[in-house]
């Protein structure tokens, strides 16, 4: 091969792998991008959220917000008790986590352990498929179908009241619950199953006894994001539990939660910049703090379950 042959593959060569380095390069940098808007989203929203909860607080004490037991910004005596708030919120996730956590619990477990491969196939996106239903049908049903289904056992109860919107509530979270805790326990290593069967369990008590404990920290990330997403959740509570701020600890009781009042305010015509503008932002702040604080708990249970087991 003579020299100016080895020169041109030389070059040919160097074309390449310059191509091929800008183009990884490229890659990095869309992926760099993608991961950083995610980032740069959540820090715009703490920062909107912080400043003008900030702006709140410098009118409205801080002891005031959480110990005062009425929520009454939009009258003329005005009352910034963000408990009222809190208590719908927590009485409707409840009710929604009593209902979520049992049944998508044995979904999974019957679907990991026991549903053969092709009815496994069959359910699991019939079931997902509630997930993708919009909330605001949710809300519906469970005014115009639950409600008055609920009537007929509870004579007295309202029309808008937080266990018909709790019930729902937890049937639109059961897929979250199921497919996360299926996952996970199909993440199970075979050799523990084949283990818990050669002493003589049977697949009831393996899944109970082994495959759930080794799952039990994407389960209890399941349960964290099924809390999260009942305190998040807006139109179910807004439609069928009522607007009108009540503190009381009753679900057969009407209540305005805190993201059903931020809907509330939001579809209003209040000046930007005034007080009982700053009210949406001050309740988004307090559910953002509700969502860290369950998050950073999943996180620990996590931990600690990953190193029991």
């Amino acid at each position: 091969m003579t020299q100016r042959s080895l020169q041109r593959a030389k070059t040919k060569w160097s074309s390449k792998k310059l191509r091929r380095e800008l183009r990884e390069g490229a890659i990095e940098i869309v992926l760099f991008l993608a991961a950083f808007s995610a980032v740069a989203t959540t820090i715009a929203i703490l920062y909107i959220l912080i400043s003008e909860s900030v702006a709140f607080f410098e009118k409205v004490p801080p002891i005031e917000f959480l110990t005062d037991t009425q929520w009454t910004p939009l009258f003329a005596d005005p009352h910034y008790g963000i408990v009222t708030l809190l208590s719908g919120t927590l009485v409707t996730s409840t009710v929604a986590m009593l209902v979520a956590i049992p049944l998508g619990t044995i979904a999974a477990i019957y679907l990991s352990e026991f549903a053969p491969l092709r009815l496994r196939e069959t359910i699991k996106p019939c079931l997902e498929l509630l997930a993708a239903i919009p909330t605001v049908v949710y809300g519906y049903f469970a005014l115009l179908f639950v409600t008055p289904l609920l009537q007929k056992i509870f004579p007295d109860l309202p029309g808008f009241n937080m266990l018909s919107a709790g019930l729902v509530m937890g049937l639109m979270i059961v897929p979250l619950i199921s497919s996360i805790s299926e996952d996970a326990m199909r993440a199970v290593p075979v050799a523990l199953r084949e283990g818990s069967y050669a002493m003589g369990a049977t697949r009831l008590q393996t899944a109970i006894r082994v495959v759930f404990p080794s799952a039990i920290s994407g389960i209890s990330a399941a349960y964290i994001l099924g809390i999260s997403r009942a305190v998040g959740e807006t139109m179910i509570v807004a439609i069928a539990a009522g607007l009108q701020p009540n503190l009381t600890w009753n679900p057969f009781a009407q209540a305005a939660t805190i993201t059903a009042y931020i809907v509330q305010v939001s579809l209003g015509d209040l000046p930007h910049g005034s007080l009982e503008y700053q009210t949406i932002f001050a309740a988004g702040l307090t559910l953002v703090l509700i969502t860290l604080v369950l998050n950073i708990i999943g996180y620990f249970l996590s931990k600690r379950y990953r190193e029991i087991y």
